[in-house]
């Protein structure tokens, strides 16, 4: 899955320049524009907190608004760069994701973590049209498929819900005996596909899919192994999430207690953390101010 994902961005790419080079001299000022636009969109995540611990592997339930403004210029016939600011959220249960019954699911079941994460996200990314435009704005297609990939910074902060209902900032928590605390700003990569429709000389609208692969394991707080004792946790708090949630083998048979779970495996390091966004565009086209030639 990682390397399906690394190879179709990298194709991306690789086409964005072919084609940028051989256009860009042929594409004259006048027919270059902006536009601004914002989106609203469904977002979700895949980690350690869903059904199963796997990259396609989500809860729809979990699924949570996100709205973002974007600035998009276009530079090429097929190619154009766009700078986003979005604003989202994600979530995760075990108790919701996890299905008591099935085997390896009902161990996440027993671990019984939440979270929660609002994440502020700045990203930069370059567009490919699969639909040439080599037209001003006005007579531009109707329909429009594009791909797009880029980069990406994200400001986060993982939360949970503690046994009195009360929202508790996981990171300072150290709840896995981490020396410091994991990195609340994150570079990531966004890319994926969709698809736009003028409805207007000056409106478009647009249908979206974009993932975002991250470089860190904590966007849901749970990323290794249980610390080996529970007297490492240093508050009442990081005891909590770090080692008392767990419901144990009386609630969850053939599982575990919490007597037994000292430095066993409590989430998946082996993948990053990943997040999704799925939604609709309004964009704005800003006309150009086109200046006749004067003649003498």
């Amino acid at each position: 899955m990682k390397q399906f994902f690394t190879h179709t961005l990298t194709l991306l790419l690789v086409l964005a320049l072919v084609a940028s080079e051989a256009n860009a001299q042929q594409f004259s000022k006048r027919k270059k524009y902006n536009s601004v636009g914002v989106t609203l969109n469904a977002m979700n995540y895949f980690g350690d907190i869903t059904p199963k611990t796997s990259i396609p592997s989500f809860r729809l339930g979990a699924t949570r608004p996100n709205i973002g403004l974007n600035f998009t210029r276009r530079f090429a016939p097929r190619i154009s760069g766009r700078a986003s600011l979005s604003y989202g959220r994600i979530t995760g249960d075990d108790v919701k994701a996890a299905d008591q019954t099935d085997q390896q699911a009902k161990f996440r079941f027993n671990r019984n973590m939440n979270f929660r994460n609002d994440i502020l996200e700045f990203a930069a990314v370059g567009m490919f049209d699969l639909v040439e435009n080599r037209n001003n704005y006005i007579r531009r297609p109707d329909f429009v498929p594009y791909l797009f990939g880029g980069v990406g910074v994200i400001r986060h902060n993982p939360k949970g819900t503690d046994a009195n209902g009360d929202i508790v900032a996981l990171q300072p928590l150290r709840t896995e005996g981490q020396s410091k605390g994991y990195a609340l700003t994150q570079f990531v990569i966004p890319f994926g596909a969709g698809a736009r429709y003028k409805v207007s000389k000056l409106f478009d609208v647009g249908l979206e899919l974009g993932f975002r692969k991250t470089f860190t394991d904590y966007l849901d707080d749970v990323g290794g192994n249980y610390v080996d004792n529970r007297s490492v946790l240093q508050s009442g708090n990081a005891q909590y999430f770090g080692w008392d949630i767990t419901k144990g083998k009386a609630l969850v048979p053939g599982t575990y207690d919490r007597s037994q779970q000292g430095g066993e495996v409590r989430g998946n390091s082996n993948e990053k953390d990943w997040y999704t966004t799925l939604g609709i565009s309004v964009n704005y086209i800003l006309a150009p101010k086109v200046r006749n030639p004067k003649f003498r």
